[in-house]
């Protein structure tokens, strides 16, 4: 059995609070609204795809992930009337592999101030705690922020099978 991961509260750029946590089973009606605080380019950034309502396979994988091969991080900010998901963020590897690829998602109104960087710093962690080698990452080539940020967190780029529109980015988790 693996080591749960220790929610911890973090302080953004803009002195906004959020908790990172993982994800759990209830948090349904929280991705939803977070959802609907994703502009269409937001979307698209992130799935790579015109994608216009959140179905209710990906509502399931996003709130049951695999325990064995899986990760998912949500922040959390605390509303006026109730905690409202603001970010998120997984990793994912295949049974057996010692790779795990990684996807984030920031709301609009939070996007800036440094939370996908506490949100990948922390995948990366647990992810090399729990034996995984490399993490890899495919975004499009037009995300300059989020590029920038990998190359910061050492992603190095690797060629991409999707083309010249989206990058690979790849990694080594045991060098840092």
């Amino acid at each position: 059995m693996r080591a749960p991961f220790a929610p911890v509260e973090v302080k953004l750029r803009s002195d906004r609070r959020v908790l990172l946590r993982e994800v759990q089973e209830d948090d349904g009606d929280a991705f939803l609204a977070a959802w609907r605080g994703l502009s269409e380019d937001s979307r698209y950034t992130r799935f790579m795809s015109p994608v216009r309502d959140a179905s209710p396979r990906m509502l399931e994988r996003a709130t049951h992930p695999d325990a064995q091969t899986e990760l998912q991080l949500v922040a959390v900010a605390h509303g006026a009337e109730r905690e409202e998901i603001v970010g998120g963020a997984r990793y994912a590897g295949a049974p057996g592999s010692r790779d795990c690829e990684f996807a984030i998602t920031i709301v609009d109104a939070w996007q800036g101030q440094g939370l996908a960087r506490v949100l990948l710093e922390a995948l990366m962690g647990v992810a090399r705690e729990r034996g995984y080698e490399c993490m890899e990452g495919y975004i499009l080539a037009s995300n300059a922020p989020m590029l920038g940020l990998a190359k910061k967190l050492g992603f190095k780029p690797a060629p991409s099978p999707e083309g010249p529109a989206v990058r690979l980015m790849r990694c080594d988790l045991r060098a840092r």
